[in-house]
């Protein structure tokens, strides 16, 4: 049926620019007539230029991305389409309605669905050739129950025939512009929450919780994929706490930045966390994780650089392992920055089938901090030529930023930000920085005067970095007491030769105890 030429017959200019128009396709069956929009008032400040299709074949060839909304006519004769789709629903319909339906019989079933399938059938189609354009469906004024069943199928909005003038119509036209605009908009917002929320669950798998309560050690760790508008990198680390009091930590970077790679850096984050909780360290350590990488990875040229250290109970020794990974960074008291030794490393995980990862002892001190990283963070060029900033670089810049009195999480901030100013752009690799670090005069200050550090397993303060309470709520299983009886691991007494004290968390927002002990002391604190 053709559709009726509004009463105003003004037709558009053919050179309205879309910048300033829109565009409509009428898809109708009158191939005489031409379907034109009389041109709005000057207070509108849109003009509407109009396509015509005879046919769902003619639409598909006239729909092109300058089209912003279709007028369907839907008493358009039955296509292909529209055939094939109502003998499905036909078919659905008898299997639904059993004998009820035979006692009608096929032929009057299919004439009682044939005009409303038939339509429903073309609307559905149009919107599967346009999914992204606005629809408007044109029905007969006795149609009301058939242009509601469109706009719930997906339709913007629906007109009748016997009332369309050039007003209702424009109006109608930029309504559905409009109302589809927003449509998209909330469907991409939802989309972009839900895949939020997938990548914060998949990030919680990558960038875990540090396992510390119960270690005077304080934790800061930085992330940064390299990946565009991704929340996950092919880099990962954790650390955790063993009964014995010993804190492992690790950081590693597996070549390659998608999403597999950051699959890989998952798989190996969490293996090396049940091996170090169950007993493993060091070489066996390492030699496990390499048998995990070669049956996880899906190419025998996928590799990991991993670098682990192991912080003796009593936080003044450490055993360092580095398969291939850039040396830490290491600032003791009164002392500049400096890399850990790292020329008795081993070979990155996966390049050699029986590989041996020696474990180097280190001497840490009483106050210090110990900065892991990976590779990201010191390949981004300096300025416009090819130099990149290099170990000696990063060495220099961190010294900077101590001089400048930044510590704990304000460092690794500013250290990541000032590696991409330097870069001049984003950084096209993965980065992740890890920081420990031990002050003893704070430690001190906290255990009361001639305890000395912790050397048991009792709480210790900011020992636990994420969550507001050890294993307990606060204490450990001994209420609070040294699980040792007042003695260390070694059998002899604590320095103080009494219990190991439980002290509280500060709330958020106090005071910082490192902070007053720093200030106090006049001493430049550690990381």
């Amino acid at each position: 049926m053709p559709v009726p030429e509004p009463q105003e017959q003004t037709p558009l200019a053919a050179e309205t620019s879309p910048a300033t128009g829109l565009t409509l396709l009428v898809i109708e069956d009158d191939p005489a007539g031409t379907f034109t929009v009389p041109e709005l008032p000057a207070s509108a400040g849109t003009r509407i230029r109009v396509r015509t299709a005879r046919n769902l074949t003619e639409a598909d060839r006239l729909l092109t991305d300058d089209v912003d909304c279709i007028l369907l006519d839907l008493a358009l004769p039955t296509g292909a389409e529209a055939r094939a789709a109502r003998a499905t629903h036909t078919g659905n319909v008898r299997g639904t309605t059993g004998s009820a339906q035979g006692a009608t019989g096929p032929a009057e079933a299919a004439g009682a669905e044939g005009t409303g399938v038939d339509a429903l059938a073309m609307l559905r189609h149009v919107l599967r050739l346009a999914p992204r354009h606005a629809v408007l469906a044109l029905t007969a004024r006795d149609d009301t129950e058939l242009a509601a069943e469109a706009v719930r199928v997906g339709a913007q909005d629906y007109l009748f025939r016997g009332e369309l003038d050039g007003r209702l119509l424009s109006r109608a036209i930029r309504y559905a512009v409009e109302r589809k605009r927003a449509d998209l908009a909330q469907h991409q917002l939802t989309e972009s929450r839900l895949r939020a929320q997938e990548n914060a669950r998949l990030e919680r798998g990558l960038l875990p919780t540090p396992l510390l309560a119960g270690s005077d050690l304080r934790f800061a760790a930085r992330y940064r994929p390299g990946r565009s508008r991704a929340l996950l990198g092919g880099d990962f680390y954790d650390t955790v706490r063993t009964p014995d009091g010993t804190v492992h930590a690790m950081i590693g970077d597996v070549c390659g930045h998608g999403p597999d790679e950051a699959a890989l850096g998952v798989e190996l984050r969490i293996a090396w966390r049940a091996l170090t909780l169950a007993g493993l360290c060091g070489d066996e350590l390492l030699a496990t994780l390499q048998q995990v990488l070669e049956h996880e990875r899906q190419s025998e040229e996928v590799f990991a650089t991993l670098c682990a250290v192991d912080i003796a109970p009593d936080g003044r020794r450490a055993g360092l392992c580095i398969a291939g990974h850039p040396a830490p960074l290491l600032a003791q008291h009164g002392r500049a920055a400096h890399l850990l030794p790292c020329e008795d490393g081993g070979p990155a995980l996966g390049l050699l089938p029986r590989a041996r990862w020696p474990r180097r002892q280190v001497d840490l001190g009483g106050s210090w901090s110990l900065m892991m990283y990976t590779d990201g963070l010191i390949e981004g060029r300096v300025g416009e030529g090819t130099r990149r900033l290099g170990q000696d670089g990063m060495v220099a810049m961190i010294n900077q930023q101590l001089a400048e009195g930044l510590t704990g999480e304000d460092l690794l901030e500013a250290a990541v930000a000032r590696v991409r100013q330097l870069n001049g752009d984003e950084l096209t690799d993965d980065v992740a920085v890890l920081l420990l670090d031990r002050d003893q005069e704070r430690i001190r200050r906290y255990t009361g005067s001639g305890l000395g550090a912790y050397t048991s397993r009792g709480p210790a303060p900011y020992s636990d970095h994420y969550s507001d309470h050890g294993p307990g709520g606060g204490r450990n299983q001994n209420g609070g007491r040294d699980p040792n009886g007042g003695r260390n691991p070694s059998g002899g007494p604590n320095e103080g030769g009494g219990r190991a004290m439980n002290i509280p968390r500060p709330r958020p927002g106090s005071a910082s105890p490192t902070n007053a002990a720093g200030a106090a002391s006049g001493q430049r604190p550690p990381l």
